[in-house]
């Protein structure tokens, strides 16, 4: 099987961890017999722009084409508004970006699946794309269409749910966001199929962690409680903060490391001052993938009390390392967490029930060990890439034997 995948969401040598997630699906993939060719369209650069902001200078030093571990990956320009303008429109502008690379591609490489990450855009501009071919188009969600693209106005629901009812197929990520559209007229389509993780990408160095100069640090003899995310307030990053300011009597040696960059660093850095937590709370910015795996090798417990998750890989990446998990009830990971079980579900919003939670993990180190080792069995036998791509692989099958 040849599949073409869209998606914006894809890493490149200047955004090295961006879609990560949809990188290691695609290796998955490879990895059980499938071709697989990648467009991932990136905002054009108008000349004056990319001296202004950071972000403007990578997607402008990205290139045409490249190799990524393997994987063959074009880079087309096409025409983004910052800020989300006319974002309702924003799949027929990535048509126009995307629709001669794809012409070319099909002309030596005849693929015989369209996969699009992401509804709108990439999912309308390859139903767009599609006209052309007229081949099975497979669109997954992995949280934003259905918990922001549909609330942003009439157009832009409109338009994903244009590119939904064409498609032949819909995969979520999570049955929270399967439940979010059971009442439309193309409910019928959708699969839950959860992302997952490379057992092999979990570290196991116990808890000094040494990078030398500029990070080395021995959490040995210390309580060390760890998240990683974009720094922006549906996270609930300040939720663990406010968590730790209530523990902190009791727990003195407690340590919050946050990984991770956003717009919300400097308030939470505030807030974290404000509470006299500055010795207690570190921020360690982005990091590598690789340097994040061995920092939740070195932690304890992994919190992240957000409440807009589609699904959220990082806690299962936190669960393969054994460390017990907390997410928010009523999100994507409560396809895998089954709260006191094999990890902990708190209330949203709720610090209160954040630190609770963290206090009792912090004072039973045999439950703390009890559950880790629950959800790493968990992750072990229902969540890695290999069963995400052979669930895949079963929908390509019988699309195309319904062709």
């Amino acid at each position: 099987m040849k599949i073409l995948v869209i998606s914006h969401m894809y890493p490149s040598r200047k955004r090295s961890v961006y879609g990560i997630f949809v990188h290691k699906h695609i290796k998955a993939l490879i990895n059980q017999g499938c071709e697989v060719k990648v467009v991932s369209p990136v905002p054009y650069v108008p000349f004056p722009l990319k001296y202004i902001k950071q972000k403007w200078r990578e997607y402008d030093d990205i290139p045409k084409k490249d190799i990524i571990e393997g994987v063959e990956v074009y880079y087309p320009r096409y025409i983004d508004f910052p800020k989300s303008l006319m974002f309702g429109y924003s799949g027929y502008f990535m048509y126009l970006g995307v629709n001669n690379i794809i012409k070319k591609i099909y002309k030596d490489w005849k693929f015989d699946i369209i996969h699009s990450h992401v509804g709108l855009p990439d999912g309308f501009a390859g139903m767009l794309a599609n006209r052309h071919y007229k081949l099975p188009h497979i669109i997954t969600i992995h949280g934003q269409d259905f918990q922001r693209t549909i609330y942003k106005g009439e157009t832009c629901k409109k338009n994903l749910f244009k590119a939904l009812e064409t498609s032949n197929k819909i995969i979520t990520v999570s049955t929270k966001l399967k439940n979010i559209v059971d009442t439309e007229s193309f409910s019928d389509r959708v699969a839950v199929i959860n992302n997952g993780i490379d057992l092999e990408d979990c570290a196991n160095i116990g808890s000094k962690i040494d990078f030398g100069l500029d990070h080395d640090y021995d959490f040995s003899d210390e309580n060390t409680i760890l998240s990683v995310s974009n720094l922006v307030k549906t996270k609930g990053i300040d939720l663990n903060i406010k968590a730790v300011s209530l523990l902190i009597t009791k727990y003195p040696n407690i340590k919050y490391l946050i990984i991770g960059d956003g717009p919300e660093r400097e308030s939470l850095k505030n807030l974290a001052y404000e509470l006299d937590l500055k010795d207690n709370v570190l921020f360690l910015g982005k990091l590598p993938h690789e340097d994040v795996m061995k920092y939740m090798s070195a932690t304890d417990i992994f919190c992240l009390p957000s409440w807009e998750e589609g699904f959220g890989v990082v806690y299962i990446e936190a669960m393969a390392h054994g460390k017990p998990t907390i997410g928010v009830k009523g999100e994507g990971i409560e396809d895998a967490i089954v709260s006191g079980k094999n990890g902990f579900l708190v209330n949203p919003h709720n610090e209160k029930d954040v630190a609770d939670t963290i206090g009792y993990l912090l004072s039973n180190k045999d439950k703390r060990e009890e559950i880790g080792q629950k959800g790493k069995d968990t992750v072990i036998n229902r969540f890695t890439w290999e069963q995400n791509a052979n669930k895949t692989i079963n929908i390509y099958r019988e699309l195309l034997k319904s062709k």
